[in-house]
């Protein structure tokens, strides 16, 4: 932690924004934290709930106004730093050294640190329910169905988002990704050439649309699912590993990485999008140094440790992360096996609605039979609209 002012004693007021889900963690750590500094000041916290995935939004809406630290995604990274929002951390060394490199790098933009790495976990596996498939069966994705539909149980996955569907083009050779604008957006999912088309992936996508052992289905009726018995499988990350060992039985309860899927003759391995939850100190925050500290102490080690053993998150901190608990769950051990075939998500606004109406009506079964390759001549136009 850093040491080299103190910052000055009193009454400090300090507002923090997480998960709502996170509020009973965040308020252990803020009485800890008082316990660590007591003497030094008479501390004030303010807790609001706000959803990590919307934070950028809510914040630069008043930045001044703002919390004075805050949980984010890491996709929100950029724009937030170029918006002049984030103080960045001191102990730059420290954090770098004690964090996972993947995620330091998600908590920096051009090699420099910005935010405080908090989680490692944000990225998406297989479940599935060892009742009903062999080891044989969770390798590739089309067998997985085929024996979902022999048992009348459904794999489910969520098309309607386009994080999700990234995984049958991230490991083809087809590429998306952010221009140096970092607003626009490049995008190749409509290629004619390599040993993969976009039109086979298109058509691997149909394929499994079309079984009946497979349905897109949100994240919430995936867990749905789950608990009503129907879903014996799903993609999925370590957000429902709780609920989902609920409702299957430790026993039953089985968690890999991604499988490969047929695709033109060939078996593609899924891909995913990773990603990292982070804490950030706004530096408009009048308490800026103990904002700081307050952002050490809840990505500290322990704070993480805390983190994964109360709402089951993986750590970012190489110790925590090491531990026997963290190593012995499933779940993380499926996220960290995934992680070899992941990449940071780095994808500009425009990628989302496109590939979310391309996959749509994969989904469907394209039902209007609109040429594959017009539909995805659409979705890279829309993608790489400037």
């Amino acid at each position: 932690m850093q040491q080299e002012a103190e910052p000055a004693s009193g009454t400090v007021a300090l507002t923090v924004w997480g998960a709502q889900e996170d509020e009973e963690l965040l308020r252990e750590l803020f009485s800890s934290f008082q316990k660590q500094y007591a003497g030094q000041a008479d501390f004030e916290f303010t807790y609001q709930a706000q959803s990590e995935s919307g934070c950028k939004d809510a914040l630069l809406a008043d930045l001044e106004g703002g919390p004075d630290v805050f949980a984010f995604a890491d996709d929100q990274l950029a724009a937030l730093a170029a918006a002049g929002a984030l103080e960045p951390p001191e102990d730059t060394a420290g954090i770098g050294s004690a964090n996972l490199p993947a995620a330091v790098e998600a908590a920096s933009v051009d090699g420099k640190l910005y935010a405080y790495p908090l989680t490692a976990d944000n990225g998406y596996f297989l479940y599935y329910n060892k009742a009903y498939f062999t080891d044989e069966d969770i390798q590739n994705f089309n067998r997985l169905i085929e024996s979902a539909a022999k048992a009348g149980k459904v794999v489910t996955m969520d098309w309607s988002s386009a994080w999700y569907v990234y995984a049958f083009f991230g490991n083809t050779g087809m590429e998306v990704r952010i221009n140096d604008d970092g607003i626009t957006n490049s995008c190749t999912w409509n290629s004619t050439e390599g040993p993969i088309c976009g039109v086979d992936v298109a058509q691997a996508m149909l394929d499994i649309a079309a079984s009946p052992g497979f349905a897109s289905r949100l994240d919430t009726d995936f867990l749905a699912g789950v608990q009503d018995g129907s879903v014996a499988a799903g993609v999925s990350g370590v957000w429902n590993a709780v609920a989902v060992e609920e409702a299957w039985g430790e026993k039953n309860t089985g968690a890999a990485k991604l499988p490969t899927f047929d695709c033109a003759g060939q078996q593609i391995q899924m891909a995913s999008f990773s990603g990292c939850k982070l804490i950030g100190v706004n530096a408009y925050s009048p308490e800026v140094e103990w904002a700081s500290r307050l952002a050490e102490w809840i990505t500290s080690e322990s704070g993480q440790s805390r983190r994964f053993a109360v709402r089951g998150q993986g750590p970012s901190n190489i110790n925590a992360a090491n531990s026997p608990e963290v190593q012995g769950s499933p779940a993380i051990a499926a996220l960290l096996a995934q992680s070899e075939f992941s990449q940071l998500q780095r994808v500009g606004g425009k990628f989302w609605d496109p590939v979310t109406e391309f996959a749509g009506n994969m989904a469907q079964g394209n039902p209007g039979e609109v040429p594959l390759q017009e539909q995805l001549d659409r979705l890279v136009e829309g993608v790489t609209a400037r």
